[in-house]
Parts: C-alpha cells; sequence; structure tokens
C-alpha cells in the first residue's frame, strides 16, 4: 500500500532524506520482521522495542526503515535528536574529532572539548554565579552524580523525589522513580533514604503552585526532616510522568525552602532542557535557578553524553578523583555537543520550538473541541502532550484511557506517524519531535491523529 503526502518545508537545510511520511509495506514490513526474527534470537527480551521496524537511515524528522517507509518522528529518540536527525553541523564536528582523537580519558590526559562543553553549560543554564561541570555518559549517571554530589556537600543522606517522577534504570534512580513497572519490578532490592513527595499536577490537583509547595513541603518537614535532607530532585516539566507542568512559582517556593534549610534542588532538566521548550532549559519559564542542572538527551544531538552543572561550591565538594569515569565526557561527544550548541543559536532553534508550540497546540485545541476523550493539553515547546480520559464520565473524575493511547499509537505508526504514550497511567499522548519539524509535517500528522480519534468511536 502507499500512503504519501507533500509537505515540503518553506525554508529548509539540504536533508539527505525526503521530509514527507511515505509507507510501501504492511508496517513492520518483510525485512523489518526477518530482522526481528534474528534479534529475538540474540537480544534480551528485556530491551523491547515500542514498534519493529528497522531504521535504516534518518534525517531532520524523518525516519527511513530497512523495507523504505518514511515515518514522521515525533519521538526524535525519545528527546535526543532535538536539532534533527543527522544534523549537518553535529555530524561534521563528529567526524572531524574522530580523526584527531577518539579517546583518551579526560581524568588521564585532558583536552579542550570537554572544557568548552563545560563553559557552554555555566553560560546557558540559569543562575549568574559561578559554575563547574562533570561530564558523564547517560542521564541515570548524571542523576547518580547529582545525588552523590549533593550527599557530600551537605553531609545529609535523604533524597527526595515528586510523584509521577522518572530519573533512570540504575540502582538508584529506580528507587526515584513513582512507576515501578516496567522499570523497576523484580529488580530490587533498591538504594534506600528515597522519599516521594506530592508534587503540582494541575490537570488533577487543582492547587496552585504556593498550595502545591506547601503541599510537599509539609511531607518533606513531617517525613523526611530537613536536617536529614541533602536535596530535592525535581524535573521543571516531568516526561515520563506525562509532560506535567507545574503550577506558577511551585519550584520557586520550594527553591526558597530548600535554600533556607541548606538542600541542594535538582533540576533533572534531561529530558526538557537543550532548546526543548523554547528556552534552553525548562526551569527558565518558571524563573527557577536550581542548584544543580543535569543536562543529557539532546546535548550532543545522538551521541552518549550527559552532564551535572552547579553552584562552584556545591560541585568543588567532592574529592579529586571522586568524579568521572572511563567514557564521561568523551571527545567525539563532545564535539557533537559544542556543533549542537551553536546550532541552536545559529539556526534559531528556540524559536523554532516556540513554532511548534503554537501549530501543534492551535491543532489539539480543535481536536479537543470535537473530541471529548481529550482531557487536558499541556507543555511547552516541542513537547507537548494530551492526557486521554474516558468519554462520557463526570468532569471530576478525569479517568484515565490508556486504550485509547495505544490504540491511537498503533493507528499512527501503520499509516508513519511514529506517536509516543506517557503517564503513570499510560494515558497520555506525548509529542516530542526535532525542532526540525516543519509545520506543514505537523500538520499532516494532525489529520492522522484526527482519523484516529474518530476511529475509536
Amino acid at each position: 500500500m502507499t500512503d504519501t503526502i507533500d509537505a515540503q518545508p518553506t525554508v529548509a537545510p539540504i536533508h539527505s532524506v525526503e521530509q514527507t511520511r511515505k509507507v510501501v509495506t504492511e508496517i513492520p514490513g518483510p525485512k523489518s520482521r526477518e530482522l526481528h526474527e534474528r534479534r529475538r534470537a540474540v537480544v534480551a527480551d528485556g530491551v523491547s522495542s515500542a514498534l519493529p521496524v528497522y531504521i535504516e537511515r534518518a534525517n531532520g524528522a524523518i525516519l527511513v526503515d530497512v523495507d523504505g517507509n518514511r515515518f514522521v518522528d515525533f519521538g526524535a529518540g525519545i528527546g535526543v535528536t532535538t536539532v534533527g536527525h543527522t544534523e549537518q553541523s553535529v555530524v561534521a564536528a563528529a567526524a572531524d574529532q574522530l580523526q584527531d582523537v577518539i579517546h583518551t580519558l579526560f581524568t588521564i590526559t585532558p583536552y579542550e572539548e570537554y572544557v568548552r562543553v563545560a563553559e557552554l553549560l555555566a553560560a546557558h543554564t540559569p543562575g549568574d554565579w559561578a559554575k563547574k561541570t562533570v561530564l558523564v555518559n547517560s542521564g541515570a549517571e548524571a542523576v547518580e552524580n547529582g545525588v552523590k554530589i549533593a550527599r557530600k556537600h551537605t553531609g545529609r543522606r535523604a533524597v527526595a523525589v515528586l510523584d509521577h517522577a522518572y530519573h533512570g534504570r540504575t540502582n538508584l534512580t529506580m528507587a526515584m522513580n513513582y512507576k515501578a513497572h516496567p522499570y523497576a519490578t523484580g529488580f530490587g532490592p533498591f538504594a534506600g533514604d528515597v522519599y516521594h513527595a506530592p508534587n503540582s499536577y494541575p490537570y488533577r490537583d487543582g492547587l496552585d503552585g504556593h498550595e502545591a509547595a506547601a503541599r510537599t513541603i509539609a511531607y518533606l518537614e513531617k517525613v523526611v526532616g530537613a536536617a536529614d535532607l541533602a536535596c530535592l530532585v525535581a524535573e521543571p516539566i516531568q516526561g515520563e510522568g506525562g509532560f506535567m507542568v507545574p503550577a506558577d512559582e511551585y519550584l520557586t517556593t520550594l527553591q526558597a525552602w530548600c535554600t533556607e534549610h541548606g538542600v541542594v534542588m535538582i533540576a533533572d532538566e534531561i529530558q526538557s532542557g537543550m532548546a526543548r521548550t523554547g528556552r534552553f532549559f525548562a526551569s527558565e519559564h518558571f524563573g527557577w535557578q536550581p542548584d544543580l542542572v543535569l543536562s543529557a538527551k539532546g546535548i550532543a544531538g545522538g551521541l552518549p553524553l550527559a552532564a551535572v552543572t552547579g553552584r562552584a561550591e556545591i560541585m568543588d565538594s567532592a574529592h579529586a578523583g571522586g568524579l568521572g569515569g572511563t567514557f564521561g565526557g568523551n571527545p567525539v561527544a563532545c564535539a557533537a555537543a559544542i556543533a549542537v550548541f551553536e546550532s541552536i543559536e545559529r539556526n534559531g532553534l528556540l524559536q523554532e520550538a516556540e513554532r511548534i508550540e503554537r501549530t501543534l497546540t492551535a491543532g489539539l485545541e480543535r481536536l479537543a473541541k470535537r473530541y471529548d476523550v481529550i482531557g487536558d493539553i499541556r507543555g511547552k515547546g516541542a513537547m507537548i502532550a494530551i492526557e486521554l480520559i474516558q468519554p462520557g464520565t463526570a468532569v471530576t473524575a478525569k479517568q484515565p484511557n490508556p486504550e485509547a493511547v495505544g490504540a491511537i499509537v498503533e493507528f499512527a505508526a501503520q499509516r508513519g506517524i511514529l506517536f509516543l504514550s506517557a503517564g503513570t497511567w499510560g494515558n497520555v499522548l506525548r509529542f516530542l519531535p526535532s525542532l526540525a519539524m516543519t509545520d506543514a509535517l505537523i500538520e499532516d500528522a494532525l489529520t492522522v491523529l484526527d482519523d484516529a480519534l474518530a476511529a475509536l468511536g
């Protein structure tokens, strides 16, 4: 079968892959099915795939599978390829670096690229104080390092996180996640001294920022005790939890409390950072200046890199040799990260994120007027979601509808659109495109989403 639409960008860089969707086989196609059989023999079952189509090429906002199907990608590798798949300057920077130095280990013989990434992070993370950085490999590793730095700085043990949070799949971060399955089921015992405080969820709790913060603080004071609390880790916009945007002044109120009590407040910007929301870091939308900022995903355009950046006096609490790792801050990944920062500035990607928000939100609002299964539209920039509820229920019920999300994701995939699910109850459809996504592609995806919603009946 075929399903195509012409959606050429009005002003765009040269693309190696046509920026349209095109479905030429069943999904997954025969070559993907053949590869999947090979995979089943040698890849652990725990490494699952949402859609078993095997990708051969990618560019801009398009993925091409081994059968020649072109997919419009609203996942961007879970927010990794923010500047676009195989963005030219990122590819060139990484390729040049491969010719010079691939690896030496910064803690043995350092190199300029690591230093330059740290300089860029110091300049672009919130707060005008002196900052320092440690580079690591992954988001979960950044969380682990942020926590241990906070513990060393404060001399305290306890770690607080917020309900509906997601922080990773390592032992500590599994304990920090709100939802156990599938991330933690059967993998315990887990790290201790981790406490889950209520967060701000305006769609469901109806609280303003001060009220929600008072509830969080009451929990921290009564259940944990400020004197024992090393850090509070918060996503400014929760990712896997369902793109929850906190009420105004929630985060700044918590920061003021943390500062008063000597608690390190850490912004987990692993999914929301690096221009995704129309700011370099989502914390800026809320006037929040956290003590530490965690970066990963979009920082290096697809190469593995992550960072902990924060107040110099906190970062310097760790003794010499206490931070680092074999591949942390690899020269090639650092070169790619420098190119990502430059691409954001050169190509006006903060404004592109705002454009995506305008186009996508307007289209979703049109659909919400027609389909009462859409309970909430939220997010910022290229980080937008709809929460789906059971239609016909009382407004106060807002019963989650994960079945609708699953049906929409499958419907769209068969037509060449890749959507992602999210949320504690699996009832959130999230849109996490690269900033190379054109308005024409967004409108195309909204047409498919309209058809999917209509098919729900």
